[in-house]
């Protein structure tokens, strides 16, 4: 399907003037009743989910479309893959990939998350309308972004990690796993609060896959009640990650690849749909609605 034919588009004439303008959504507008699902839009080339398949501006506003179409409640647009072991990219180029492709579907009335790590593109999207900031730095959050957050009143996602993409994995050491992230995760809070965040723009999210190995993920997601208590919404972001690859692997085999692992990805965000988490940031948009709208039909008719 091209661009044109995705319902609320124009003639494919380029990749901002094809969509026709709709009501701009807000934080506001977003359902109450059950877990929320956030699609990914990659505008990077070395996706480790899709290789870059999203990376022409077009391909992505088109991406983004089919999500919000499909059901995403949320649309998280990232310019810089921070899997492990990939190199960084600059702000500049981050604005470069993302911006016309957030201008885009904000024109379109989708609700947009922007995936940085940095002030200066939060900044930027933010300038645009009312965005969400997901931020996986972590500990290593630029001195910068507290005061950004604090100033524009924007919802911010704090995510628990270490290090960076090229670190990260060697990071992974806990004492106690479970009362380490959360401890860290209060401590990030603590400098947002500090820097004048309400409680109220903030998400957390325990940060998968992100200076935890292996079984750390499946302890992480054993125990998210220890992770709601901090009182503050949660975000899962499990989908196609490697430690479902590796579950899924059969005879000591290799981890099966990313596409393959959205079914246990869709059992996941039953799982945590039904411990009522806030949200869950996935590839695949559709079975992962259906997921949580079936465990908010079944909970609200018990």
């Amino acid at each position: 399907m091209s661009i044109g034919a995705v319902p609320g588009t124009g003639p494919a004439t380029g990749p901002l003037s094809v969509v026709r303008k709709a009501s701009r959504k807000t934080f506001a507008d977003l359902p109450t009743d059950r877990t929320l699902v956030m699609g990914i839009l990659n505008v990077t080339d070395n996706s480790f989910s899709d290789g870059g398949e999203n990376f022409d501006t077009a391909k992505a506003i088109d991406h983004g479309l089919r999500m919000h179409y499909a059901g995403a409640d949320i649309i998280d647009v990232g310019g810089e893959s921070t899997a492990p072991g990939t190199q960084e990219v600059s702000p500049a180029e981050e604005q470069r990939r993302i911006i016309p492709v957030v201008e885009a579907l904000i024109k379109a009335g989708v609700y947009v998350s922007v995936d940085t790590r940095h002030t200066d593109t939060a900044r930027a999207a933010l300038e645009l309308g009312e965005v969400m900031i997901n931020d996986v730095s972590g500990l290593n959050y630029e001195p910068e972004m507290p005061k950004l957050i604090a100033e524009t009143g924007a919802r911010y996602i704090v995510m628990h990690n270490r290090g960076n993409s090229k670190t990260m994995d060697g990071l992974a050491h806990y004492e106690d796993l479970v009362r380490e992230v959360v401890a860290e995760t209060q401590q990030i809070i603590d400098a947002f609060l500090a820097a004048g965040v309400t409680k109220e723009q903030l998400i957390v999210d325990p940060g998968l896959g992100f200076s935890k190995a292996g079984d750390q993920n499946w302890q992480l997601l054993n125990n998210l009640d220890d992770f709601q208590g901090l009182g503050y919404p949660v975000l899962i972001g499990a989908s196609r990650k490697r430690f479902i690859g590796s579950m899924l692997a059969t005879n000591a085999a290799k981890p099966v690849e990313p596409r393959q692992r959205d079914h246990a990805t869709a059992a996941i965000t039953t799982q945590v749909a039904e411990a009522g988490v806030w949200g869950v940031r996935v590839h695949s948009v559709i079975p992962n609605l259906d997921a949580v709208k079936t465990v908010a039909a079944r909970q609200a008719a018990s």
